[in-house]
């Protein structure tokens, strides 16, 4: 079944404000006082219909608001790579004791660049640690599990 246009409009300021009966009021629906529209907002929360464009909504924001892996790649070789940026604060003395504070946009530091680059390094495993161990090592069994030939 497909929503209304007071329905999407409900459901929309239900996901952007959190409150049910405010969000009725603002769709565009009449009610004689604000109980009514409690109670009907909660009935429309109870369509199914309401129900899951609210659940196709949600997922797809959250979907939007979390880095995928490529992003992430992408990020971090533009770091390593010293094309991203940062604003500092620069505080220069204008004599007489008096100073002024400004902003600039500044290469990311080295040690930035080289923590991005270790981490991609981390991601395609170019770094791998080499652990060597003498295995050739006698085991002695004590108690009253000992193995019998």
């Amino acid at each position: 079944m497909k929503l209304t246009i007071k329905q999407k409009a409900f459901a929309d300021y239900y996901i952007e404000l959190g409150n049910a009966t405010e969000s009725y009021i603002r769709a565009g629906y009449k009610a004689t006082t604000r109980e009514v529209a409690e109670a009907n907002a909660r009935k429309l929360l109870g369509k199914n219909s309401v129900k899951n464009y609210l659940a196709e909504r949600m997922k797809l924001l959250e979907s939007e608001k979390i880095a995928k892996s490529e992003e992430i790649l992408k990020y971090l070789t533009s770091a390593m790579r010293g094309e991203i940026t940062e604003e500092v604060v620069i505080v220069e003395g204008e004599g007489e004791g008096c100073s002024s504070a400004r902003i600039v946009r500044k290469e990311i530091s080295a040690k930035d660049r080289t923590k991005a680059a270790e981490l991609l390094g981390k991601r395609y495993r170019l770094f791998t640690e080499k652990i060597e161990a003498d295995v050739n090592q006698t085991i002695i069994f004590e108690g009253e599990n000992e193995l019998e030939d």
